[in-house]
């Protein structure tokens, strides 16, 4: 079975790379720095034997996404993990790095997903998990730009996990909801994030997600897991209240 991981270069790619190449014969990495996907690719087939095909390339280009699809249609899983994000007042933050992360968080994620749905329905069987994020299920002032990518992530997969039920599927989705994570999101972010003791580190987030699935939600941490609730009976107004001063707490 083969596996395909995008923004697999850092962070939660990297280490559900290394935590998932022993369950794999086969396993594609993606990402922008071709470097940090080699060194990890000679790690995984050094430690473990396992055949490792590097993807360096922007994957916010949807030209990439596609010839991604196109040069690895045999993928069992397929870990929708590319994405960053952004700190600042909406009018403040940089449009070029907003309509980048629109095109990595929503495009790519979109067009991959799209593309192998088809794939694996055509043969039956095959698993997709998107990384979201519990940014998903509230409002985002301060990172208004990066919670609403998050949550088209949480709506798309909630939606087309019913219609995979309604048809009787194989093919299963899931959502992976971390809350902070110690990873290099942060610089990308411009944010420093104070969260000792709730953040969790990327190498726990990686063996969670894939002892987890196929479950549909996967939400590492009690305290996650009672902000979904939370989300669900709080007023999104206030909400956004507690979130802002969450934000503006962290520079």
């Amino acid at each position: 079975m083969k596996i395909l991981i995008t923004g697999a270069s850092s962070g939660i790619g990297k280490e559900i790379a290394r935590k998932a190449a022993s369950r794999y014969d086969e396993m594609v990495i993606a990402g922008r720095n071709s470097e940090r996907l080699e060194e990890l690719r000679s790690e995984l087939t050094e430690k473990y034997g396992i055949k490792v095909s590097v993807f360096a390339a922007d994957l916010s280009i949807q030209e990439n996404c596609i010839r991604l699809f196109e040069e690895n249609k045999d993928v069992h899983l397929l870990v929708n993990n590319a994405g960053f994000g952004d700190v600042g007042a909406f009018d403040k933050t940089s449009l070029n790095k907003d309509t980048q992360m629109i095109q990595t968080n929503i495009i790519a994620m979109h067009t991959l997903m799209k593309l192998y749905l088809g794939e694996m329905k055509k043969r039956g069987s095959g698993h997709i998990l998107n990384t979201a994020s519990m940014a998903g299920f509230f409002p985002g002032p301060l990172m208004s730009t990066y919670y609403a990518t998050k949550a088209y992530v949480v709506s798309i997969s909630e939606a087309v996990r019913e219609e995979l039920r309604r048809e009787g599927s194989e093919v299963t989705v899931s959502i992976l909801c971390p809350g902070p994570v110690s990873t290099g999101f942060g610089k990308a972010a411009n944010v420093d994030f104070h969260f000792e003791g709730f953040s969790r580190t990327p190498q726990k987030i990686a063996s969670y997600a894939l002892k987890k699935l196929p479950s549909f939600y996967i939400i590492p941490g009690i305290e996650i897991k009672a902000a979904r609730f939370l989300s669900h009976i709080l007023p999104a107004s206030f909400s956004a209240k507690v979130i802002y001063n969450i934000q503006n707490n962290k520079n």
